[in-house]
């Protein structure tokens, strides 16, 4: 289980995230964190993944304090996957994912599980046939795929993305989300995701935390969490969110609050 206490960000002077706790975040669910641009996603999960120090405040792991903790400690049991992997590593696709799951104190040991576990995983992401191309001669989309390979190969208690979907066309957009599902659920993962797609959010997403202006503004269930409110307070548009023919919820939006002369 996640749980934030007053957690308090800051660069220099200027503060990023103010006083924010979250309540617990189960094993086993996927989490949505979404709001506008700015409002602070990108630095919560460097917060949570130790590469920023906290100002103030309790980041508790399974009821560990995170904050007390080596980093090499915490990169054992939380994984942080950034927008992008670095543009310049000259690796296999298959070496980097192993190189991923060595550094992992959770990775098998012996040599042949190691190949099974990578090669099932390339399958599974839809990418075995990159097995053997290099990382720079890749697509920013399938260097995507190849980044959420190194993540998901090292079976975290904490997985932390950071809009992985964003170079992604909709068909590996739906496949990702149905995968991370999957893992999340079989392997009792705590996995929280940056997402804009609000729909994509409400399809897949177990719970979802709204962030705007550094602060909390919800958490819930996603249908708790978007709402015709929310998108007021948080994103200044006016909107519904109706189901479609399926049921399945989606978000309609009908213009901005305070509309721009």
């Amino acid at each position: 289980m996640l749980e934030v206490d007053q957690l308090s960000l800051a660069y220099g002077k200027r503060t990023i995230i103010s006083d924010l706790s979250i309540e617990g975040l189960a094993a086993g669910t996927l989490t949505a964190l979404i709001g506008p641009n700015g409002s602070g996603k990108s630095t919560l999960l460097k917060a949570l993944a130790g590469l920023m120090r906290a100002n103030s405040g309790r980041i508790s792991l399974d009821g560990k304090d995170m904050t007390k903790t080596s980093l090499e400690t915490r990169a054992q049991k939380i994984v942080y996957l950034p927008q992008a992997l670095p543009a310049s590593v000259h690796l296999r696709v298959f070496e980097s994912v192993l190189v991923a799951a060595k550094a992992s104190a959770l990775a098998p040991e012996s040599g042949p599980i190691e190949v099974e576990d990578i090669l099932s995983l390339l399958k599974r992401l839809g990418i075995e046939h990159l097995a053997m191309m290099y990382l720079d001669q890749l697509s920013g989309g399938q260097k995507q795929l190849v980044g959420l390979a190194q993540a998901l190969i090292r079976r975290p208690r904490l997985l932390l993305l950071d809009e992985p979907l964003s170079a992604l066309d909709l068909n590996y957009q739906f496949h990702v989300m149905d995968l991370l599902r999957q893992e999340t659920q079989q392997h009792g993962l705590v996995t929280l995701i940056v997402l804009h797609d609000l729909r994509i959010a409400l399809q897949h997403c177990d719970y979802a935390l709204m962030l705007a202006k550094g602060r909390l503004l919800a958490q819930g269930t996603t249908a708790d969490v978007i709402t015709p409110t929310s998108l007021s307070d948080g994103y200044g548009v006016t909107g519904r969110i109706e189901p479609c023919s399926r049921g399945t919820l989606q978000v309609m939006i009908d213009g901005l609050c305070d509309p721009i002369h």
